[in-house]
């Protein structure tokens, strides 16, 4: 006869929790071509000639754009709506901020 206990599994354990941070990344990478397309939309045609020069720096905000919408799908966990309504500003306004810099040289 074997010396075994009986283990008894407890249901309360932890439970696996959902990835909050492939939301934010497909959020922030969403809201950035958002972003992107507004100064098409106020300037017109123009501005892909503007673009052209100025690509490397619009470049860099894709993964500041990702890791925003991360930081803040982490820290509001629940709250989608508010996760995607505040990456949308933040990311909107940093595009708009690097835009209008930029065109004031």
């Amino acid at each position: 006869m074997q010396n075994v206990s009986p283990v008894l599994i407890d249901s309360t354990l932890e439970k696996e929790e959902p990835s909050y941070s492939f939301l934010g990344g497909v959020c922030g990478f969403i809201f950035y071509w958002l972003a992107f397309a507004v100064p098409f939309l106020v300037y017109g045609s123009n501005t892909l000639f503007f673009l052209l020069y100025t690509w490397p720096f619009f470049l860099a905000l894709m993964p500041a754009s990702v890791l925003i919408g991360i930081t803040l799908s982490m820290l509001l966990r629940d709250r989608l709506l508010l996760t995607l309504l505040l990456t949308g500003v933040i990311v909107l306004c940093l595009f708009w901020l690097v835009f209008s810099f930029l065109t004031g040289w």
